[in-house]
């Protein structure tokens, strides 16, 4: 029966192999090169004996010599290749581990992906990587080798004094102990000590992120000390890493001189007796000072191996994160008739593993027209964009596009129906152009300034030093400006259905209009689905659908539920907004209106 502790390291070790084994024959040819190498070392001690050997008895040291020569150039040349060939396996493997990585985190859920600090992705992607490169092409080659090599050498100086090696196997036996006892400690640090650096990159990443109110809150000491509690954690253990491996060292060093000075007096003693030739003697001292290096590669790549295994480990915690699959049968989501609603949820129910956020909600979204959805915070309304978007999967009941379940459309293609702004309005790296681009990569010049000229920022970017290509960031465009160009490059493709998730909840006054008027001109040749955080945004919507607690609570125009639902007065009133006449016309281009559909006398109150 194997001990627990060979139980547990197997299939920690089948995971490194896997990410190895693709690799297999490239491996081979470095354990050969490796071997050869090796041997070449090992022979040096015995060319060495042959040359005093042939001094002594007055013959010729051409040969000898030559040999050593030879030896020399043979191990050079093996050795770099050696050395490119490994060292290009171990940036291939880094280069499959992130690919592998990158592309399960842009296929996986939406609720897998947030469900983990996005800094903490990041580190397994960049330093685990590099952990891994090591352990999965050299270590495995090194241990082989270290064990040959020093197999080899035991051997050799088997051959040449019996009673020399007797007493350095001891010393051996000895550093075996000390190794077996401190690298399983040394690995756990290890382990520990890179887990707490993935926890760093992800606090920290959410630090920077909100960096801002970081600074509003006063909190840059708090939030640095939080983040440095992890970097302190991960200090503590990397140092107690050291402080074993220090020992390790240590007691290997010292053994090794222990054995050689050993070697050394007994060997003379022997060498007076007549026992041993000096020539014996010396080649066995020459083993004897290499004898370090083969426990030194040992010792180091069981450390990288353990290391290069737990980084294998976390690396394959993001392969197992859930994807969006496509159930057989799903094809192309064509466009349906003019007939019937474009997007349709009939009872549906959802959550995020407790209670659901949406509990058997039918609605109904025409091809043409605004619906917006109004409600409490809590209420499930981005739960409800969710599903549409197919970011979160249905419990029960069926969402639909053109009448088909979402079951019988690839993800792909239906999202090609469908645009999205989200209320954070990320920016993506790159400049303006880059950002249009994202969802039409083929839009032409003339398409990219008539989606601006929609947004009123088609004046801001001519007026820009490098126009579409100056890079889009806070010192470019304003918040406003760039919850615009989100609004542009969600209209670029004239999507059959554009969401939209709290689009003006913290935007100006003109912001707000432009975004009124696009939802305007886009209602007109599409659907628009708006979940509103003002409702002086979406009072003028065809339909306004009422949600509490996950229900559809009540649907109708701002007259309608002003007459007959009384959590839609009240969030009306929450506005000050007049039960007036509803604000029709294109929008001004300056700041709202006080009056119908405006909230002068507060801009940012919250609805959602």
């Amino acid at each position: 029966m194997k001990p627990p502790k060979v139980k547990q390291a197997l299939p920690r070790l089948r995971v490194l192999w896997s990410f190895a084994r693709p690799h297999r024959g490239t491996l081979a040819l470095g354990l050969a090169l490796s071997l050869i190498g090796s041997a070449s070392t090992l022979a040096t001690p015995m060319v060495t004996k042959w040359v005093l050997d042939s001094l002594g008895a007055g013959g010729s040291l051409a040969a000898p010599v030559g040999t050593m020569l030879a030896l020399l150039v043979a191990g050079l040349v093996i050795w770099t290749i050696q050395w490119v060939i490994l060292g290009r396996l171990g940036e291939r493997v880094v280069l499959d581990a992130r690919e592998s990585m990158v592309k399960r985190l842009l296929r996986a859920t939406v609720p897998a992906v947030t469900a983990r600090p996005s800094g903490e992705l990041v580190t397994r992607v960049t330093s685990d990587t590099v952990l891994l490169r090591e352990a999965a092409s050299s270590s495995v080659i090194g241990l082989v080798n270290g064990t040959v090599t020093l197999v080899g050498t035991l051997v050799l100086m088997a051959v040449l004094d019996l009673a020399l090696l007797g007493a350095t196997v001891v010393s051996v036996v000895a550093l075996g102990v000390v190794f077996a006892v401190l690298m399983p400690a040394i690995a756990r640090e290890q382990e520990l000590a890179q887990d707490r650096v993935g926890k760093l990159g992800g606090v920290l990443e959410g630090t920077l992120r909100a960096i801002r109110t970081v600074k509003a809150s006063r909190a840059e000491a708090r939030q640095a000390e939080r983040v440095l509690g992890d970097a302190r954690a991960a200090y503590e253990h990397s140092v107690r890493a050291v402080r074993r491996e220090a020992a390790a060292w240590s007691a290997a060093w010292s053994g090794i001189q222990f054995a050689i000075i050993l070697v050394l007096g007994l060997g003379a003693w022997r060498v007076s007796q007549g026992a041993l030739e000096v020539s014996s003697l010396i080649a066995f001292l020459l083993y004897a000072f290499g004898l370090m290096d083969p426990v030194t590669e040992l010792s180091r790549n069981v450390t990288t191996l353990q290391a290069g295994i737990a980084a294998a480990g976390r690396i394959r915690d993001v392969d197992a994160l859930e994807v969006e699959r496509d159930s057989a049968g799903e094809g192309t989501a064509s466009r349906g008739s003019s007939d019937g609603p474009v997007l349709e949820l009939r009872g549906v129910v959802a959550g995020y593993g407790g209670e659901p956020a949406v509990r058997g909600v039918d609605l109904a979204v025409p091809r043409r027209g605004h619906t917006a959805v109004v409600g409490p915070s809590g209420a499930g309304k981005t739960t409800l964009l969710s599903l549409v978007l197919r970011f979160l999967e249905p419990s029960g009941g069926q969402v639909l596009l053109d009448g088909r379940p979402y079951r019988e459309h690839a993800h792909e293609e239906l999202r090609a129906r469908l645009a999205y702004v989200e209320q954070e309005t990320p920016v993506l790296p790159g400049s303006i152009r880059d950002n249009l681009l994202f969802t039409h990569p083929d839009a032409g010049e003339d398409e990219l300034w008539r989606v601006l000229r929609q947004v009123r920022l088609e004046e801001v970017v001519a007026a820009l030093p490098d126009g579409l290509d100056t890079p889009l960031g806070p010192s470019s465009m304003s918040g406003g400006q760039r919850q615009r160009i989100a609004l542009a490059r969600a209209i670029l493709r004239a999507p059959d259905v554009l969401l939209l998730d709290e689009a003006t909840a913290q935007v100006d006054g003109l912001t707000e209009a432009a975004v009124h008027e696009c939802v305007r001109e886009r209602a007109r040749h599409g659907a628009v689905v708006t979940v509103a955080h003002r409702l002086s945004t979406v009072i003028d919507a065809d339909t306004i659908v009422v949600m509490e607690d996950g229900l559809v609570r009540a649907s109708g125009t701002h007259a309608e539920l002003l007459a007959r639902d009384e959590l839609y007065r009240e969030l009306v009133a929450a506005l000050r907004i007049s039960d007036g006449a509803v604000p029709s016309g294109p929008a001004p281009s300056g700041p709202a209106p006080s009056g119908a559909g405006a909230a002068p006398s507060e801009p940012a109150a919250v609805v959602a």
